[in-house]
């Protein structure tokens, strides 16, 4: 039987690798075998993909090449570690996907949606998760959380615009397809964060 693939998205500050532990302990308690994995990276070439486009040296990196590198990192997660993962019936928790790339590069960057798309069906065909949870947030909150971290990548250092259009991309797939996607407020207090995750995992198991 084949694994379910979960994606987990949101832009910068929303506690994503917080509610993905969240997730990894729902799967547990379900005795669910699964693996967890990120975008971009996920595979010795995607981590070398992601350390080039995360590196804030990089300022004059044009936004085509940008989007050019997530395909070119997500074909090799494919091939090398989700496609196999879901065909020996193995879920797949995935901190980002495609829909980070329709935000970032379409939303934030203002390329060319239709381009996007394109891309999406030569290196995924017709695979897309089954569930994706937005965790959502106001940008100047978020990134609060992230200057307080420390030191920004390429990414963390863009202007307050960028985010806000990216948060915008986010709103607006959800609202195309609720079916597939469960907006999350990400500012509520964790543990109510946490019960809407649950609660959405529920019903999407057939549970709720």
């Amino acid at each position: 039987m084949k694994g379910k693939f979960i994606s987990v998205e949101g832009t910068e500050g929303v506690g994503k690798t917080t509610n993905i532990q969240c997730i990894e302990e729902w799967l547990e308690a379900r005795g669910i075998a699964y693996i967890a994995t990120r975008e971009p990276g996920g595979t010795a070439l995607g981590e070398k993909i992601r350390a080039l486009l995360l590196d804030k040296d990089n300022t004059a990196m044009a936004a085509t090449a940008e989007l050019l590198l997530m395909f070119a990192a997500r074909a090799q997660h494919l091939e090398e570690k989700i496609i196999p993962a879901l065909a020996a019936g193995t879920w797949v928790l995935c901190d980002r996907f495609t829909d980070a790339t329709y935000a970032y590069q379409g939303f934030g960057r203002g390329l060319n949606r239709e381009h996007i798309t394109q891309l999406e069906k030569l290196v995924q065909g017709d695979l897309h998760p089954d569930f994706t949870l937005i965790l959502d947030i106001d940008p100047e909150l978020g990134m609060s959380r992230v200057r307080a971290r420390g030191e920004l990548d390429r990414f963390e250092s863009e202007a307050m615009e960028f985010f806000d259009r990216v948060r915008t991309g986010y709103r607006e797939r959800a609202a195309e397809n609720p079916a597939r996607y469960c907006l999350v407020d990400a500012s509520d207090p964790l543990a109510v964060v946490q019960e809407h995750i649950v609660a959405a995992l529920n019903i999407f198991a057939g549970e709720g």
